[in-house]
């Protein structure tokens, strides 16, 4: 007998939890994320029909949808609840239009958090799908297809088949390669400080020569240091004013997406990624003893501030019975967006439950569970606190015609402070005097003066922290888009991530050329930044998303048209010649990467590898011989030379193009080698059947396969022992579980790597890079 309710939520986690809180005249089903979308493999989008979306059915999700009409046609009422932002809302629609004429009635509830209070609320107050923000999504849907359909395909013929171009992320490749110019170019200007040390009494006071007869001025070099420190010496100290006054240090507002991130990524080291993972699991609940699946945080793609009556007054009882009632804010805060208040729907990140401290949910978390929430706790539980005061201090000190300037604070009250403390910025502040009680009249003598030479600095490069707040001020993306900028950017290697810094790579810049050479006006920050504008107002209801498109179009299609008949390959060394014929040589990429060219090509074949040196420029590399073998290749005479391929090194023939001969080899511990002939006896049994293993040759190269194959199908890669026996290299698979729907995640090859995979694909299509320990483990990569 069927459930009169059924409620569709997008992730099997979220409909755990939810089942639970709801009870047994409930059904809850999960989608699985989207169930459509436009086509894989055409651009899907009719534009001379006034961009008209095509959508299709996902591969693997007709089984899904199948269950939910079979559900649908027997159930009361049916509830659409996937996440309550633009995704979730372009669900539910494609949800409710295939199961529209098997159903009763439809409705759209949210749920701001998942709690018995959260999903009671949210099925009481049951709306229709709101078409605005469907619109707004498929509006963004249509925009990053057409761009990514017809841009990307130019660049697959002059630099590599399957690279891709995306509207936002190619904006923010251009941010990081712009400011990588930017450091390039720089020219570091010399300037000198002085720092004066006083003497008072036993105290000694820091202070750093700030102006001259009352102006502010500059060293510029140690002449002009030395002048001064010889006017300085002729003269004495004295205390010209005081300034001391008490200073307030604001408690923090709760955290919105953007600011959840940057803290992630400054205090706990996580990725824009990892942490709007960690904050999905716990949005959509994790188990607790005697309780079940508990959602223990607020939807985390939010720009509000905002958070309710009852959150704070749950937060204010917990302050005053842990720290007393002076450190309780009696002053009535306002929630409030920034610059885009589309998702003013909804709260700020927050505990669900104020009471929930850290400490208590540590058995039950996972450590980068317990990371993430402790810091969301804390932060709400600090913005309910009174603001940090501070004695602050400034003495002024006269040298003559010089004025030295140091100040200083001690800690008056230390409010919010008590439980949490913003992370710093990446650019450190100095080091602050901690005054005692100064007076006018007290007399300093000089300790010491202390020159020291400096040299301005360039901007620095974007950390992950630093692009998300980048891209939030300049308007580029939304909350729920900057992990997967950022992601898209490091997976098609545009972009590397070192010591926490991002540099471009050399496909990066190359990528970025020829975009911005070819299509400045569509990647362009200003533009890219007015269409996520125009986005927000189609979902207010204020623009007709057709018109927005046919607006983007109408700049696009000419660039498109120009680029397509005459692409502007704008990667020309300059100053460079081609040491063979003089003409110019150009940066080419190929299958094995970047290299250099002549441009003359083919009248002129000189090619050269290349590295770019600090200042940006290119230094080519010479060629270095192939290591010979010492072993003459059997088809030709040839000596055999080791040469690098995509699937490792290799022994190729010397005669190549004429004789194209290869073997696969293994190196020994010593460094010498044992070539590779198909059926040599490996010095081990199979670990599977106990017969022999033997050399398979296979597309990819040479492996370790079982003799007793087909019956038994054991294959591992080849290692050497350290007496120079071949032996199968066995390796240890970590065991792991899909945090989206909680089947077995199994390990997998494709020709970039090793990788885990849901078992339950196609329906759930969650992957994870895989890495190789030095203990032969195989773990995801973090």
């Amino acid at each position: 007998m069927s459930k009169n309710n059924l409620v569709i939520v997008e992730s099997p986690a979220k409909a755990r939890t939810i089942e639970k809180y709801l009870g047994k005249d409930f059904k809850v089903l999960a989608s699985v994320g989207h169930v459509k979308d436009l086509p894989e493999k055409e651009l899907g989008v009719d534009i001379e029909n006034d961009f008209t979306p095509v959508y299709k059915i996902i591969k693997g999700k007709k089984k899904v949808i199948d269950q939910l009409k079979k559900e649908a046609e027997n159930a009361k009422n049916i509830y659409l609840a996937p996440d309550p932002d633009r995704e979730g809302e372009a669900i539910a629609w494609h949800i409710s239009e295939e199961i529209k004429k098997k159903a009763k009635n439809i409705y759209r509830v949210q749920f701001n958090e998942i709690t018995k209070k959260g999903v009671t609320e949210g099925i009481a107050n049951p709306s229709e799908i709101n078409i605005n923000r469907v619109n707004a999504q498929q509006s963004r849907r249509i925009l990053d297809r057409i761009v990514g359909y017809m841009v990307s395909p130019l660049l697959w013929k002059p630099l590599k088949y399957g690279l891709s171009a995306g509207r936002v992320q190619s904006v923010a490749l251009r941010l990081i390669c712009e400011r990588e110019d930017e450091i390039e170019k720089f020219v570091p200007k010399e300037y000198w400080t002085i720092t004066g040390y006083f003497n008072l009494e036993d105290f000694i006071i820091k202070a750093r020569l700030e102006k001259k007869n009352g102006k502010t001025f500059e060293i510029k070099n140690k002449n002009e240091c030395d002048r001064v420190l010889d006017e300085l010496k002729v003269n004495e100290p004295e205390i010209a004013k005081i300034d001391k006054k008490t200073v307030k240090s604001s408690a923090p507002l709760p955290f919105i997406t953007s600011r959840l991130q940057q803290e992630a990524i400054r205090k706990l080291g996580f990725s824009a990624k990892k942490t709007m993972m960690i904050a999905q699991q716990l949005y959509e609940g994790v188990d607790l003893p005697n309780e079940g699946p508990v959602g223990l945080i607020t939807y985390m793609r939010t720009d509000s501030t905002r958070v309710s009556e009852e959150s704070v007054k749950a937060a204010k009882d917990y302050i005053k019975n842990a720290f007393g009632d002076e450190f309780v804010d009696n002053t009535k805060k306002k929630g409030s967006a920034s610059a885009t208040k589309i998702q003013d729907a909804h709260e700020a990140i927050r505990p669900t439950d104020p009471l929930r401290t850290p400490e208590s949910l540590k058995n039950f978390l996972n450590p980068d569970q317990f990371k993430l929430y402790n810091l969301v706790w804390q932060r709400f539980i600090a913005s309910q606190m009174a603001d940090a005061e501070y004695y602050s201090t400034s003495v002024f000190i006269n040298v003559g015609d010089y004025e030295f300037k140091a100040s200083g604070k001690v800690l008056k009250f230390a409010g919010f402070t008590k439980v949490y403390t913003e992370a710093p910025e990446e650019n450190g502040q100095e080091e602050e005097n901690l005054f005692y009680d100064l007076s006018e009249n007290d007399k300093l003598t000089v300790n010491r003066y202390e020159p020291k030479q400096n040299f301005t600095t360039p901007p620095p490069r974007y950390s992950e922290a630093t692009l998300v707040k980048t891209l939030e001020q300049k308007g580029i993306g939304r909350p729920s888009t900057y992990a997967s900028i950022i992601s898209t950017l490091l997976e098609r290697d545009y972009v590397v991530n070192n010591q926490k810094k991002l540099f471009p790579t050399e496909l990066g810049r190359i990528v970025n050329s020829l975009l911005v050479t070819n299509f400045n006006d569509i990647f362009e920050v200003n533009f890219t930044a007015r269409m996520e504008e125009e986005l927000d107002e189609i979902e207010e209801g204020k623009l007709d998303w057709k018109d927005a498109l046919r607006e983007f179009y109408n700049k696009f299609a000419p660039e498109l048209s120009e680029a397509t008949k005459h692409l502007k390959m704008n990667l020309t060394l300059k100053d460079m010649k081609c040491p063979k014929c003089g003409n110019e040589l150009v940066i080419k990429y190929g299958k094995n990467g970047p290299f250099v060219a002549c441009s003359t090509y083919p009248e002129c074949s000189f090619t050269s590898n290349y590295k770019r040196l600090e200042n940006g420029k290119i230094e080519l590399i010479e060629t270095v011989p192939y290591e010979e073998s010492g072993i003459a290749c059997e088809k030709c005479g040839n000596m055999l030379v080791f040469k690098r391929s995509r699937f490792g090194e290799i022994l190729a023939c010397s005669g190549y193009p004429e004789c194209k001969n290869i073997k696969n080899f293994v190196r020994k511990p010593d460094g010498s080698f044992i070539v590779l002939n198909k059926d040599d006896k490996l010095n081990d049994k199979c670990p599977e059947c106990g017969k022999e293993l033997v050399v398979k040759a296979g597309r990819n190269g040479m492996f370790a396969g079982c003799s007793n194959y087909p019956e038994c199908k054991f294959t591992s890669n080849i290692t050497v022992d350290q007496e120079g026996n071949l032996k199968a290299l066995i390796l240890k698979v970590a065991k792991l579980k899909c945090e989206k729907c909680g089947a077995e995640m199994v390990l997998k090859k494709s020709r970039r790597g090793m990788f885990f995979a849901c078992k339950n694909y196609p329906e759930c299509k969650n992957t994870k890079s895989a890495i190789k320990t030095e203990d032969n483990e195989i773990i995801p990569k973090a």
